[in-house]
């Protein structure tokens, strides 16, 4: 196209699956890209990542710029079509340029498809490495982990940030006071009409029994239960066994979640999330020390999650798992904290 070279911004993000391997683009540039025609044209400035790749395509339009095009795309039809100010545009593919490229395409599997296994295990392997970071040295368990690529004085900073704001991290269930019911709280819309269902105490053998006897201690423990007399909502606990090998306790409110109506609140799209991360070098991920425990079930509704073990009969004081608007109200409460910074740096 005979740009300079010198009109690329610099871009150190690696494309994974480009071509079957890794591969760092050479630059970004930002260029005019004009569709349809007239008058059903568009035309939107496009941010390229330029890479240094063999490829049956000169040009790849992601996901973000056909979404900013509000574009319905048909593979079938080889057509996407567009909204403009002059009514919808269309954009026809070539069925002879398609298949040649489909052939190229073809072709480069092959090439592949000939390397070794070895060679072949490489692409599924982490973009970066991550390093393991002690943030408080008396303590050496209060550790986080950050990625190798950043460049030394990022990632400097980013250590150093995140020693001097340790304070604000849960540790232990000590260190989580939970979130505040006027904030928000979970509430159960039982129906009425429907009756209360007792589940018969299910018998464990005693590897999982003892499991459960911790679990329950645990949760105690940290305030996530309490003892329980005359509840008229009884469940089972169930024993799932851990890749680890450990068993994880889980209750089985089936009846509860029958008599539940369903809360539609929006929860995210996964690919949304996905393409929102685009055109940014730095990404963190924030690992909600149990989240859904630090939500409050409302005190009137506490009762109605009670479940029975050999060590008597409980129920949660927290928002537990396998609700069935769990995770609704959590979607609410992100929605509600972070309602200044979704979209902007979240």
């Amino acid at each position: 196209m005979g740009i300079d070279r010198a009109r690329l911004m610099p871009a150190s993000a690696p494309l994974v699956g480009f071509g079957g391997i890794r591969v760092f683009p050479i630059g970004s540039i930002t260029l005019p890209v004009t569709v349809g025609d007239y008058p059903q044209e568009l035309t939107r400035n496009v941010m390229f990542l330029v890479v240094d790749c063999s490829s049956a395509y000169n040009g790849i339009l992601g996901r973000p710029t056909l979404n900013s095009w509000k574009a319905a795309t048909s593979t079938y039809h080889l057509m996407i079509k567009f909204p403009t100010d002059y009514g919808i545009g269309e954009l026809r593919a070539n069925q002879a340029t398609a298949r040649e490229c489909y052939i190229a395409i073809l072709e480069m599997e092959d090439h592949h498809q000939a390397m070794c296994i070895e060679e072949q295990r490489t692409v599924a392997e982490p973009v970066e490495e991550l390093e393991e970071v002690t943030l408080n040295e008396s303590k050496p368990e209060r550790t986080t982990r950050i990625g190798t690529l950043a460049c030394q004085p990022v990632r400097q900073a980013l250590i150093t940030f995140l020693r001097r704001n340790q304070d604000i991290f849960a540790w232990n269930h000590k260190d989580m006071p939970g979130i505040d019911p006027s904030v928000i709280v979970h509430k159960l819309s039982v129906n009425a009409s429907t009756p209360p269902v007792r589940q018969k105490k299910r018998v464990f053998a005693p590897e999982r029994d003892r499991a459960i006897a911790q679990e329950v201690g645990k949760l105690l423990e940290a305030g996530f239960i309490r003892e329980v007399y005359y509840p008229e909502w009884l469940a089972n606990v169930v024993m799932v066994k851990k890749a680890s090998g450990k068993w994880r306790m889980c209750v089985d409110f089936t009846d509860l979640n029958k008599a539940c109506p369903k809360d539609s609140y929006p929860l995210p799209r996964i690919d949304a999330l996905v393409d929102s991360t685009a055109r940014h070098q730095l990404l963190s991920f924030m690992d909600a020390f149990s989240g859904y425990n630090q939500i409050k079930v409302e005190e009137s509704n506490q009762e109605k999650t009670s479940f029975v073990t050999s060590q008597g009969l409980f129920c949660y004081k927290v928002m537990p798992f396998g609700l069935k608007n769990a995770r609704a109200t959590y979607q609410r409460l992100m929605d509600k904290m972070f309602a200044h910074q979704i979209g902007r740096n979240v």
